[in-house]
């Protein structure tokens, strides 16, 4: 198949262009490197495959629209590309609407009549749902910050053109995704790179946070398996094992051989309090379910962050 990346640069887009290559596909990957986090981490993050034969990239800010050459032919897009994190999207809603919501709408638009165009992968999350993030594809979609609420206006932009103009869309909501490449600013990555260090955890909340962890080859895996998925289904993409952030600290004291030092600070404005993926459905179409569980995980992301201290 001839694949579009968007967000190739990134944490998931990266592992998913490695992925895709492998299994013999020809990869476009796109990324307009944003500031969110140093543009010399997403380098890394390419170095494995970019001059891999099948791969093309080009850099491309898609708010500012898409060049016709690099969306003709292609048969799977998954878009990737977004401005992650809640914290931020207080202070910055314009760069969230315009990568999040200006973006999605020039790439629909730039596939829209496309001949060849067999799937989009909208990239979507469980902050659309809000603080409490449990349950099924039917849960109320009730954002608790302005990220949630770009993420969900994506999706219903995919699902309108999949009504007008028959955009074969299916949407992925993400569920707190870790591993190696982790971006720096995750709370994972922070945590085991604190431990390591022998710093503070700036715990913010009392640490009984609940989140349903997804290893990141599930997740890319979860990711193809979606191409052959009904146009305008959603699905819930998530590890199934729960887990407290408290738990979390345990488990990573126990894999480092140190302990954590816990600084306590209040609550961040939208931070979710319970996220939890029942992927019934995604098992019920696609056959899909997780096969890493968080011990195993969490170990292979240490030992990642191990090579980068």
């Amino acid at each position: 198949m001839r694949c579009i990346v968007t967000g190739a640069a990134g944490f998931i887009g990266s592992h998913l262009c490695e992925r895709l290559l492998a299994d013999g596909h020809a990869v476009t990957g796109i990324d307009c490197f944003t500031d969110y986090y140093a543009r010399a981490v997403k380098e890394r993050n390419l170095a494995g495959f970019r001059d891999h034969r099948h791969f093309t990239f080009r850099e491309l800010d898609l708010s500012q629209g898409v060049p016709a050459d690099v969306a003709a032919g292609a048969e799977w897009v998954f878009h990737l590309a977004a401005m992650a994190g809640l914290t931020r999207s207080w202070l910055d809603f314009d760069s969230y609407n315009k990568h999040n919501l200006t973006a999605t709408h020039r790439l629909l638009e730039a596939l829209k009549g496309s001949p060849t165009l067999k799937r989009i992968i909208y990239a979507s999350t469980s902050s659309v749902y809000g603080k409490y993030a449990s349950g099924d594809e039917a849960l109320p979609t009730r954002p608790s910050s302005p990220y949630g609420i770009t993420k969900l206006a994506a999706e219903q932009l995919c699902r309108v053109y999949g009504d007008e103009f028959g955009v074969p869309a299916v949407v992925l909501r993400y569920f707190s995704v870790y591993g190696p490449r982790q971006r720096p600013e995750m709370g994972y990555h922070l945590f085991i790179n604190a431990i390591l260090q022998g710093k503070p955890i700036k715990l913010t909340g009392d640490g009984l946070q609940v989140r349903g962890n997804t290893y990141i080859s599930d997740c890319v895996e979860a990711t193809i398996r979606a191409t052959q998925a009904m146009p305008g289904e959603v699905f819930n993409l998530g590890g199934g094992e729960l887990v407290t952030v408290l738990e979390v600290f345990k488990k990573l004291e126990r894999i480092i051989g140190k302990p954590a030092i816990i600084e306590r600070h209040p609550p961040r404005q939208g931070d979710q309090l319970a996220t939890g993926a029942d992927v019934t459905k995604l098992f019920r179409h696609l056959g899909w379910k997780p096969t890493t569980g968080i011990d195993d995980g969490l170990a292979k992301q240490v030992e990642w962050q191990k090579t980068l201290n």
